[in-house]
């Protein structure tokens, strides 16, 4: 069959532009169609730099050339992000930690889906993969990087750099670390309002020498709230980690942490999913596996969100038990959980890569406050 420019012109005014009103023909966006027989190629710019923009405009077309015109024509889609006027836009605003290069937010809508295990994990295994590494433990109410890091009895010191006083982090497993749990007694509850755990991050932020790291993890407390906010206000991040189990009570949840960071006005690239407790497997019955909360759920949310997917962990005893006396399970080594952590790290670090050479570096966002309510702008 030979298409028609005039045909996919029509059927692309049925698609948005992600972030704007008008149709991808009216608004300009499609700069050229090209058709060779069966074959089209759709050059397309778009304002909105997210990789997730990118993905959308590409799929769109695609499904919208075979469904309106020819179900099997053979479509390129160059998609090009037009240029800033002004390079203020690629100027990080926020306060930059010297010496960190990557700042990765690990986070998940709901509690208990294993999060901060994943994280320790995740710091672990970039750091025998050669990367210099530090977890910053934002979970003010609920830390638990001291327990997973057998450092609960340590305390940080104070160091002397350029004639001030800075906070040591622990380090552990070749990984530095920073947590209210240092600084507060095992059976104590930390009972603080927004603006004070705010303060006690942005302390633990720039008041620490971190020196050079390649990745800072920060584990961010379960929801979308004030603790989230002020991270976001402190520091520009690269990206960020959802967690999740395949339960969809779990995904309904993880859903809107995703969306969090989507919002326009806060713009943190989702480097993709993580499924933890996929499913279990008896040591006894090694060839089995058993879906106790639903299969591949956080997989087909990745696929409806358009974001990647990083891969899926098994519920296993002895992660559990690795958390506990505070040996991370990937330093399990030869074994099939080191495997897959590694992987899923190695999934990580491409998207980081990806992000990098794709999008311009993220703005910590600013906020206001307006009749009681946080007003987040960029």
């Amino acid at each position: 069959m030979k298409l028609n420019k005039k045909d996919i012109l029509t059927a692309l005014e049925s698609i948005t532009v992600p972030g704007e009103g008008q149709n991808m023909v009216e608004s300009g966006a499609v700069k050229n169609v090209v058709t060779f027989g069966d074959e089209v190629i759709v050059e397309i710019t778009i304002k909105n730099p997210s990789l997730q923009a990118k993905k959308r405009t590409e799929v769109d077309i695609l499904k919208t050339i075979h469904e309106k015109v020819y179900e099997k024509a053979k479509i390129k889609v160059n998609v090009k992000v037009e240029a800033p006027e002004s390079p203020k836009l690629n100027v990080i605003k926020g306060k930059p930690v010297p010496g960190i290069k990557n700042i990765i937010a690990v986070a998940s809508g709901k509690g208990g889906v294993g999060k901060s295990t994943v994280t320790a994990n995740l710091a672990v295994s970039l750091a025998k993969m050669g990367f210099k590494v530090g977890v910053l433990d934002a979970d003010i109410y609920g830390p638990s990087m001291p327990i997973m890091f057998d450092v609960v009895n340590d305390k940080p010191l104070a160091v002397n750099v350029d004639g001030k006083s800075k906070m040591k982090p622990i380090e552990s497993y070749e990984v530095k670390i920073l947590s209210i749990g240092f600084f507060t007694q095992p059976n104590q509850a930390v009972v603080w309002r927004g603006p004070m755990a705010a303060k006690a991050l942005n302390q633990m932020i720039f008041d620490a020498h971190w020196g050079e790291l390649d990745f800072l993890l920060l584990d961010l407390p379960p929801g979308t709230g004030d603790i989230h906010l002020s991270i976001m206000q402190s520091l520009p991040i690269t990206g960020s980690v959802i967690v999740s189990t395949p339960q969809n009570v779990a995904l309904a949840d993880a859903k809107k942490g995703v969306a969090m960071f989507q919002q326009d006005s806060i713009n943190v690239p989702v480097l993709g999913l993580i499924e933890n407790m996929a499913y279990f497997t008896p040591e006894e019955l090694p060839d089995n596996k058993y879906y106790i909360f639903g299969k591949e759920g956080a997989k087909h949310l990745a696929e409806d969100l358009k974001v990647p997917f990083l891969g899926e962990l098994p519920l296993v005893q002895s992660i559990r038990e690795a958390g506990d006396v505070g040996r991370p399970a990937a330093l399990q080594t030869g074994t099939a959980l080191e495997d897959a952590f590694l992987k899923i790290t190695q999934q990580v670090v491409q998207e980081v890569v990806r992000r990098n050479d794709d999008l311009p570096p993220t703005e910590a966002i600013k906020i206001t406050t307006m009749a009681g309510c946080a007003v987040v702008k960029k």
